[in-house]
């Protein structure tokens, strides 16, 4: 078999609607999915270990970085910044492996200004009553930043159609099956095949 380029899957989700959880199980069920690391400005909460969950920098050191054009994408979030390292996706992609980014959906339109054939899944809450009572039974936030998080919630609703997949996040498990089943019939997909199994398919064809 024959090297060929890795594919990006984008996964965006509103705040409380499951996309860290179902990440971590897809990350488990397809090892050979890598997950890129994100840079952010915010601390780093109980049990999060830089450089695993995220490298964390200062709000000066990541400015720097904006401006040496070190990130493929970033956003700030909640007065905190977030971006993806340019070179280390590039370098990871020419080496063949699948890379996911889990991130916001300004992140995600600027991947896929770049990266037109990303894969992009939005992960939908089954209602914004439920997504509601998630983000207030974590009891990590005040009413207000709750408030704010559904007022985002919507607007990243409103452009749900614009994703190449939407998994309604309502049985974990079937939320779970449906984003592995994406990253598999991706891989699956005829040009990516023919790429990855030219020389056996050459091979099989009928000769010139």
């Amino acid at each position: 078999m024959s090297q060929t380029p890795g594919t990006i899957f984008i996964v965006v989700a509103p705040s409380g609607a499951g996309k860290t959880s179902l990440v971590s199980a897809l990350l488990q069920a397809e090892p050979g999915v890598e997950l890129s690391v994100s840079y952010t400005t915010r601390a780093p909460r109980t049990g999060e270990t830089d450089g695993k969950h995220y490298h964390f920098t200062d709000r000066a050191g990541f400015e720097r970085m904006i401006h040496t054009g070190d990130f493929l994408e970033y956003a700030e979030v909640y007065g905190n910044y977030y971006g993806t390292s340019a070179r280390w996706l590039r370098e990871r992609l020419a080496a063949g492996h699948d890379i996911l980014l889990e991130i916001d959906r300004q992140g995600a339109r600027q991947v896929r200004a770049v990266f037109p054939d990303a894969v992009s899944i939005f992960i939908l809450p089954p209602s914004i009553e439920i997504l509601a009572a998630r983000l207030r039974g974590r009891a990590t936030d005040s009413e207000d930043v709750i408030s704010q998080r559904l007022a985002e919630a919507r607007a990243e609703i409103d452009q749900v159609a614009d994703y190449h997949y939407v998994i309604v996040n309502d049985d974990f498990e079937q939320a779970k099956a449906d984003l592995v089943s994406v990253v598999r019939s991706q891989r699956l997909r005829g040009r990516q095949q023919c790429q990855r199994h030219r020389q056996a398919i050459a091979a099989m064809q009928t000769p010139a």
